[in-house]
């Protein structure tokens, strides 16, 4: 893939239809949210793929290629755990306002197809009740309606806002490229890993190996003393949050514009596992419930086995940059039940005294 670029903005919103949106809340017990990813009105051709022991999903089963339901109206990425399944109720009751679902009967009659997964992040803002629920799912949905052109947001909000990675902070990551016939691939992901996405010996981020041209040269190896310190924080403690620590998952969503059916779509989400495993390390662990869907909007026509096997190859590389713009882009955060270190302030001297122009990282 080196010889490819990325969209517009680098991030999801790069695929013509979808959008994004955010709510979140970080006070009074608070720290999580809710993040929605929007498919075009007339809906988009889904896939998923759930690994590891822990997951937390609804309406997974509509997508197998065997069932009836072929296209899918928006995707609810959660903190809450189980609990924060309901959120996908509010985008469920925003799309049957708006009159977009499958047709069930007349006029108005639809049924919008809304899956979801979440992420263990209770209590991390200090009050074990404070989850997402159908007014978040409501709120992050707005968000993607109103949403404006342009990169779709990611750091410390929606669904990563109450993140964290191998004991670091987590946050939502996004990644986009342009294949050599027009396609776009891109990735969004929420990573809330029990494993690490930094090599232990160097402090370097595994993503990095794998951006596009100038997406993460720019960062330098950090000082020997500073991946000391990390280590010796490992070692003391995995974690704030007690026994709590050790629960995880990492979610996301790949989408593209090209036309696929349910079983390619399946194939994406699976492909881009592949993409989990090469930026996180250990991966699917029983203490996560790492899942991937897959979103096809159509406006491209379908591809022959060579072009599909570039764009499974691009989705799997889409979402391990999306992890790298994560941990990049997450910031420290301290509530009541502890405090998470983000990669920036564990490892300062990675980051050059000038910061990276827009043309290097393909951020607006």
């Amino acid at each position: 893939m080196t010889d490819l670029q990325p969209g517009p903005t680098n991030s999801l919103t790069d695929v013509a239809g979808i959008r994004v949106g955010h709510a979140d809340r970080r006070a009074q017990g608070w720290l999580s949210g809710t993040t929605v990813v929007l498919a075009p009105e007339r809906g988009a051709v889904g896939g998923v793929d759930v690994r590891g022991g822990g997951p937390g999903t609804r309406e997974t089963d509509v997508l197998d290629p065997r069932n009836l339901v072929d296209r899918i109206h928006a995707v609810a990425l959660s903190g809450g755990s189980a609990f924060g399944l309901a959120a996908a109720d509010g985008v469920m009751q925003r799309l049957c306002e708006a009159g977009v679902g499958y047709p069930v009967g007349g006029p108005g009659e639809v049924v919008p197809i809304v899956p979801g997964a979440v992420i263990f992040d209770l209590g991390r803002g200090g009050d074990f009740a404070k989850r997402p629920g159908a007014a978040m799912g409501e709120e992050a949905y707005d968000a993607a309606v109103s949403s404006p052109a342009g990169p779709a947001p990611i750091g410390v909000v929606g669904a990563g806002t109450g993140a964290t990675a191998g004991g670091l902070k987590g946050a939502v990551g996004s990644a986009s490229v342009v294949l050599a016939d027009g396609t776009t691939v891109a990735a969004l992901v929420v990573v809330n890993s029990f494993g690490s996405c930094l090599d232990p010996a160097t402090g370097e981020l595994y993503a990095a190996r794998f951006g596009l041209p100038g997406e993460f040269t720019w960062l330098l190896l950090p000082d020997h003393d500073e991946v000391m310190a990390a280590k010796e924080a490992a070692r003391a403690k995995v974690g704030p949050g007690g026994p709590q620590a050790a629960l995880a998952t990492t979610i996301g969503v790949v989408a593209t514009d090209m036309t696929l059916t349910k079983a390619q779509c399946a194939k994406v989400s699976g492909i881009a596992h592949d993409g989990m495993a090469r930026a996180i390390r250990p991966v699917h662990t029983m203490f996560d419930g790492d899942t991937v869907f897959s979103m096809a909007t159509g406006d491209r026509g379908a591809p022959d086995p060579l072009a599909f096997h570039g764009l499974l190859d691009a989705g799997g590389d889409c979402l391990t940059r999306a992890i790298g713009s994560a941990i990049l882009a997450a910031e420290s955060v301290e509530t009541s039940a502890g405090r998470w270190r983000s990669y920036r302030e564990a490892f300062p001297s990675a980051f050059p005294t000038t910061t990276p122009n827009s043309a290097a990282t393909g951020r607006a």
